[in-house]
């Protein structure tokens, strides 16, 4: 009976999702076919269906494996010494990576793929749930250090901070040409202005 290196098994499988991940962005979840995958990946159809049964499967995969990548960010993060810093840098670094055009294409078919797959649509649900989560121990974190306005509400303003993440993927999707760095620069500008606390005026 042959073994299966796991090592090799796992960076096949990543490379068949990359490849996927391409061809969706590209095409669409529906206008892509397996063959599309198979081609993009250099692999066989056997191959392939080796590692997924289908095309819907390796969609799903794309969005749990960003889902564990995440957490494993926000989990690092939730350790950092500084945690004001480390809240600017997972942010930052988060809507950079997630409002690449390829990636916000992806991410406005995942929304069509959610209207009409209630069971895509819980994955969804729970990887925007686990990301406002991860980002309110970051804020709490920083509001217990005297960091973060101590008006803010650490959910409340986790949500929003996903907003502004959201918002930076949209902004991606209508322009290809958006100058990634710049948002981000401004990303943290607002988050400063947003959670800081706000020193009051002079002789007050």
């Amino acid at each position: 009976m042959r073994t299966v290196d796991p090592a090799k098994h796992a960076a096949k499988r990543a490379s068949i999702v990359d490849a996927a991940a391409g061809c969706f962005a590209e095409k669409g979840f529906e206008r892509t076919t397996t063959a599309d995958i198979c081609r993009a990946a250099g692999i066989s159809s056997g191959s392939l269906f080796h590692y997924f049964p289908n095309k819907r499967a390796m969609f799903t995969a794309i969005f749990t494996d960003e889902a564990v990548e995440t957490a494993e960010r926000l989990e690092t993060a939730a350790t950092a010494e500084d945690p004001w810093a480390a809240l600017l840098d997972v942010v930052t670094e988060l809507a950079g990576q997630l409002a690449h055009p390829a990636v916000a294409r992806l991410v406005l078919e995942a929304a069509a793929q959610a209207a009409r797959d209630d069971e895509f649509a819980g994955l969804i649900q729970r990887n925007d749930g686990a990301l406002r989560d991860g980002l309110a121990v970051l804020v709490e974190r920083a509001a217990d250090a005297g960091l973060i306005d101590p008006g803010v509400a650490p959910r409340a303003a986790a949500g929003w901070v996903a907003g502004l993440i959201d918002a930076m993927i949209s902004r991606a999707g209508l322009d290809p040409d958006l100058d990634l760095p710049a948002e981000q620069a401004i990303l943290r500008t607002i988050l400063v202005r947003f959670l800081r606390p706000v020193s009051p005026p002079a002789g007050a």
